[in-house]
């Protein structure tokens, strides 16, 4: 057994998409885990026969040795298609198929058959076009799980920032910042960043909501009412927040100098400096589970789907993160 390799899941999302092929393509590297792909065989064999490259698809048994993945060859954890795909088309006949990949993915996690998750990316207006409502990878693994809260957290090198909001209209946002959200959020962040990534004392940043955080009151009063209360308590219990800061200048280079972590209040605030740093080498992290899971940072690229086009830096530097993730994580258990 190689005490550095992990056995990883490995969906493959949207069927018409670009995630076949990039697990394809990964196939042909040499891999320092074991990969297991949760898909349709005949999908893969399909997707590596249009791109011209050799595929070898073992069937995955929980007994085989821990060794890491050959190029050219992939196990597979055979879940069936609904209906044929044509790249770039999307089928909501399928979208049953997308999901069962995700649980049965999901449950080996949590029953220890897999050590982490890896998603490649899902497609949800098919899915909810299918009559099955569906707001995300996260919110689906969340209830998998039965978890009453999760955070998300995207990182590249050198930057993390976890959201205490997600998927709002910007509208929506200042009322869902409340003191309760705050400190459940931190608190799962600063536990995962201890837990599952080795760091003892974890140091976070902290967003304000409103320009200049606030400006004293002038500009909001979210920050004075809100967040530093919030942050004050949490302080109390242990955990290390700056804050609040003025989104503008927390992302320069100085500012952040020895922080493991930002949390910003809403996507747009975090993202895109995160996205700007290192788009197509970011990962989207899902923390306060009972389980691992990493996704790429991009979305299906339907256009792309079948042309051995699209950048598999995403999808690798998830892969590595789980198996940091992995790791550490063990390293504290024993």
């Amino acid at each position: 057994m190689n005490p550095g390799c992990h056995r990883l899941a490995l969906t493959p999302g949207e069927p018409a998409g670009l995630g076949p092929d990039l697990c394809v393509r990964l196939a042909q590297q040499p891999q320092s885990q074991q990969l297991v792909a949760v898909a349709d065989p005949q999908l893969l064999q399909q997707r590596a026969a249009l791109l011209g490259l050799p595929l070898r698809l073992l069937p995955f048994d929980p007994a085989l040795p821990l060794t890491p993945s050959a190029p050219g060859e992939l196990l597979i954890d055979a879940v069936s298609l609904r209906a044929p795909v044509q790249c770039g088309q999307l089928n909501p006949a399928n979208a049953a198929y997308v999901l069962e990949t995700l649980e049965h993915a999901a449950r080996g996690c949590l029953s220890g058959r897999f050590a982490a998750l890896v998603t490649a990316p899902v497609h949800k207006g098919v899915i909810n076009d299918a009559g099955i409502p569906f707001s995300g990878h996260t919110e689906f693994l969340q209830q998998l799980c039965g978890v009453d809260e999760v955070v998300m957290m995207l990182a590249t090198a050198g930057l993390r920032v976890a959201l205490v909001t997600t998927h709002l209209p910007l509208s929506a946002v200042p009322a869902a910042i409340t003191r309760d959200r705050i400190e459940r959020i931190s608190r799962i962040l600063d536990h995962d960043l201890r837990c599952r990534f080795g760091l003892p004392a974890p140091r976070i940043l902290v967003c304000g909501l409103n320009p200049h955080a606030g400006e004293g009151g002038h500009l909001g009063r979210e920050e004075i009412e809100v967040i530093e209360p919030a942050l004050a308590g949490l302080r109390r219990e242990g955990i290390d927040l700056v804050g609040p800061l003025p989104a503008d200048t927390l992302f320069t280079p100085h500012t952040l100098q020895g922080a493991d972590a930002v949390l910003a209040m809403y996507h747009d605030q975090g993202l895109p400096v995160l996205k700007h740093l290192g788009f197509g080498a970011a990962v989207n992290i899902t923390l306060g589970m009972p389980m691992i899971r990493t996704s790429v940072d991009h979305g299906t690229a339907l256009d792309l789907a079948g042309s051995g086009r699209g950048d598999l830096g995403s999808l690798q530097t998830a892969i590595a993160c789980a198996a940091e993730m992995v790791g550490a994580a063990n390293h504290i258990a024993s």
